[in-house]
């Protein structure tokens, strides 16, 4: 039997996203909602400074300018604390907001909790939400290292 802890709300591409309201790393207030009418990218990530978790990162911050020119907003989750969003942030120079889920809240409404060597931590999935909340696809299988160029293609195809 699978703990409702791991089972999540299974949403699925045209689903409303689960609107949230999270701080980032200098303590300002994020809801989903604030981005109505836009493209976003909802990444969440086990850690922060990781090897994983850096190369998706990096891949996004590389290719920045690439989203941001079809109008997409990125916004990393991941349990760490603002601290550590913004000594990661700093280090590797990322140019997008990353959201502190210190409570965990949010990845329960996304089904984004995974257990790893005794601890829980947030599940590597992304969601791709249009301009109207809906989901237009859930990333389960992150490519780190070529991550915008899966979300530029699903949003390609979307698009038709």
């Amino acid at each position: 039997m699978v703990s409702s802890l791991f089972a999540g709300n299974d949403l699925k591409a045209g689903d409303q996203a689960p609107d949230f309201e999270l701080k980032d790393s200098n303590g300002q207030v994020h809801k989903l909602s604030d981005y109505k009418g836009k493209i976003v990218t909802l990444y969440f990530y086990p850690k922060d400074d990781t090897p994983g978790c850096t190369a998706e990162a990096c891949n996004l911050r590389d290719n920045y300018s690439e989203l941001t020119d079809r109008g997409i907003v990125v916004l990393g989750i991941s349990y760490d604390d603002s601290v550590s969003h913004k000594e990661f942030t700093e280090k590797y120079n990322l140019p997008f907001t990353l959201l502190s889920d210190t409570d965990k809240e949010v990845a329960e409404k996304y089904n984004a909790k995974k257990p790893i060597i005794g601890a829980l931590v947030a599940k590597r999935i992304t969601y791709l939400i249009g301009p109207d909340g809906k989901i237009i696809h859930i990333f389960d299988d992150v490519d780190t290292k070529n991550h915008t160029r899966q979300i530029l293609e699903v949003l390609d195809k979307a698009k038709g």
